[in-house]
């Protein structure tokens, strides 16, 4: 008799339980969701200044090698004899 009181009782921990995990996994999936769109947000903005860096460094090399050029040209008979 004392089995069949104490069943119910055991049923209801465990269920109350089995809520507090699933509470506790469903705050758990949302922080890390939040982490990951968080990270996905700053790999996007390292992205964007890469590109504006290898940009800029494309453009200096550019300007170096034109800035090459026009003194090898204007200097080429005083180097070149």
């Amino acid at each position: 008799m004392e089995a069949d009181e104490r069943t119910p009782k055991l049923l209801e921990e465990i269920r109350d339980v089995q809520r507090e995990h699933l509470a506790e996994y469903r705050r758990v999936t949302q922080q890390l969701l939040e982490l990951q769109q968080r990270a996905v947000a700053r790999q996007e903005q390292v992205g964007a200044i890469y590109k504006r860096i290898v940009l800029l460094g494309g453009v200096m090399v550019a300007a170096l090698l034109a800035l090459l050029v026009y003194l090898l040209v204007r200097w080429s008979h005083y180097l070149f004899r």
